[in-house]
């Protein structure tokens, strides 16, 4: 009995100091807990303008953390495809979770200005950036002048044609309000345009497919037209127009000026492509709902932004803006150029 009980006693004494040992390891350390967590819904993850908004909203989180110590976190909620139900689920979602805020573009506001009131009641506050919900009880919008932004639109499409012939307008998603206030613009400034007459407004699936078949649909029932003007960017974000479209026939005014978008730049279809700083979205609301929810600051209601007009003038110079922004495909002709 001995000499069975001799070893057994060794190896129990040898794995209680293991265990001890192992209990007194640290363990583990998982990611801090925020101190505040922000959920981002946007209106589709597939659009490059919203990717460049998370990228800056990630940075400005990372900003504060180094300035006040302040750990932010970005909770991205947002959809793949354009839907104004799904996004009115995610701010449910986002309280749900345990948000201490909500930034959104809306799709369509009718659908989730109740969601917002709702979050808002719960004590989570709301701010929108690029597309408005006027009527909810957000706290601040942080975006460009619509309206402003059509009539600018049209102003430098008209310089490009000659100030007249046919055009059309690309508008994207029907119920998005800021994009119904940007074709409103267009079409209260060709009334300054006499000789400019607009075929139809085209509506379409917001993705760079969807846009490009829409423009060749159109342009092909229509071959008289002579210049588009985009409330959006969607079709430049493939080469197809490219080689569809000449440029000696067609001139397109856009509003963005994505990476993949500098091209049409390049080869003249599109003259002047007007910049929203997409990366200011992320950035300066996380600044501002910092400013509200952390430091308790009062804030605007409404924060204006300018669109950045860029053309072969000034297209080295925008694209290096990118690259600065954290953009990795920006082609690197483009950084040389003046």
């Amino acid at each position: 009995m001995k000499r069975v009980t001799a070893p057994l006693q060794i190896a129990v004494a040898i794995l209680s100091m293991a265990l001890a040992a192992g209990c007194g390891s640290p363990k583990p350390q998982g990611p801090p807990k925020p101190d505040l967590k922000i959920a981002m819904i946007a209106k589709s993850s597939s659009n490059p303008v919203f990717t460049s908004a998370r990228a800056g909203a990630e940075a400005a989180a990372k900003e504060m953390r180094q300035r006040t110590g302040a750990v932010i976190e970005i909770a991205w909620l947002t959809p793949e495809a354009e839907d104004g139900a799904v996004q009115a689920q995610r701010i449910e979602q986002a309280v749900n979770e345990g948000a201490n805020a909500v930034l959104i573009s809306c799709s369509d506001a009718a659908k989730v200005t109740p969601a917002i009131d709702a979050a808002v009641a719960k004590g989570v506050p709301v701010m929108t950036f690029d597309s408005d919900a006027p009527d909810s009880k957000r706290f601040a919008f942080l975006g460009v002048n619509d309206v402003k932004a059509g009539k600018d639109v049209l102003d430098e499409l008209a310089s490009h044609i000659d100030d007249a012939g046919i055009i059309a307008i690309l508008a994207g998603n029907q119920n998005a309000p800021n994009l119904q206030k940007r074709v409103e613009g267009v079409k209260e400034a060709a009334k300054a345009h006499p000789k400019i007459k607009i075929v139809g407004t085209f509506y379409h699936v917001e993705t760079p497919q969807d846009a490009t078949a829409e423009v060749m649909r159109v342009q092909k029932a229509n071959p008289q037209i002579k210049g588009w003007a985009m409330v959006g960017g969607w079709p430049l974000f493939t080469d197809t127009l490219l080689t569809a479209l000449d440029p000696k026939k067609v001139k397109i005014v856009a509003i963005d000026a994505l990476p993949s978008e500098l091209a049409y730049i390049q080869n003249g279809l599109a003259p002047v492509l007007l910049a929203q700083t997409t990366y200011d979205w992320g950035h300066e609301s996380v600044r501002n709902i910092f400013d509200k929810v952390r430091a308790k600051k009062n804030v605007p209601d409404k924060i204006g932004m300018d669109l950045v007009p860029v053309s072969s003038e000034n297209l080295g110079t925008w694209a290096r803006q990118l690259k600065r922004w954290g953009f990795t495909d920006v082609p690197e002709k483009y950084l040389t150029l003046p």
